[in-house]
């Protein structure tokens, strides 16, 4: 017989994912990882240390993916919204995994601060779940439009040489941009534009501290 989860279970159940991500446990990804067949390039010191503060802040952002899908899933008004955000959180788990991965090969570590990021944006999530469907597709169509940006300013600033940065990037940019269409096809309300405004001045704090520590 199928058991059919109340919200006190979908938040459980959100828990357990947030203390396994937040605390560490590196994901298996359900794709290839684009990086791979591409040369790893001989970097300077100087570029080794920026790719991996860029990787390390795509990594945080991937935690905080994560966080918010798992809060507007838990409070969704509907099962369609909850499949939904939980099939784009599969791919940003992809993304979480080619991000660390990446980190390893560079001999570097994820942000100190990601439980810190993770709970807050859980709450973000869990908020704009409670406000209706409609708000909680829009602020995903607004993430994922600013992470989409985002991410082009970044191939931009890796060296000519890093192939496999740019590969992953390239293929989490694709991805973020098929999510925010699929909230926008699905209904997502347009957010005002201060709510927009402080969306990227958080953004813009959590990459600046990422890339560092």
């Amino acid at each position: 017989m199928e058991r059919h989860l109340t919200p006190l279970d979908r938040l459980i159940g959100s828990l357990d994912v947030a203390l396994r991500i937040a605390g560490g446990e590196a994901p298996a990804a359900s794709r290839p990882n684009p990086a791979e067949g591409a040369p790893l390039a001989s970097l300077e010191a100087d570029e080794r240390e920026h790719v991996a503060g860029l990787m390390r802040i795509n990594h945080t952002g991937e935690i905080c993916a994560q966080a918010l899908y798992a809060g507007q899933a838990a409070t969704a008004r509907t099962e369609e919204v909850r499949e939904e955000m939980a099939h784009a959180a599969a791919e940003e788990i992809d993304h979480l995994a080619w991000c660390q991965a990446r980190l390893d090969e560079l001999d570097s570590h994820p942000s100190v601060f990601n439980p810190l990021w993770y709970a807050g944006s859980f709450a973000l999530g869990a908020a704009a779940g409670l406000a209706g469907d409609g708000w909680s597709l829009g602020f995903l169509k607004e993430t994922e439009r600013q992470v989409e940006a985002h991410l082009a300013d970044q191939v931009d600033r890796l060296p000519a040489t890093d192939r496999r940065s740019r590969a992953i990037i390239s293929q989490m940019k694709e991805d973020e941009a098929k999510h925010a269409q699929m909230a926008e096809d699905s209904g997502a309300f347009d957010l005002p534009e201060p709510v927009k405004g402080a969306m990227r001045l958080a953004a813009g704090f959590m990459k600046a501290v990422a890339y560092r520590l």
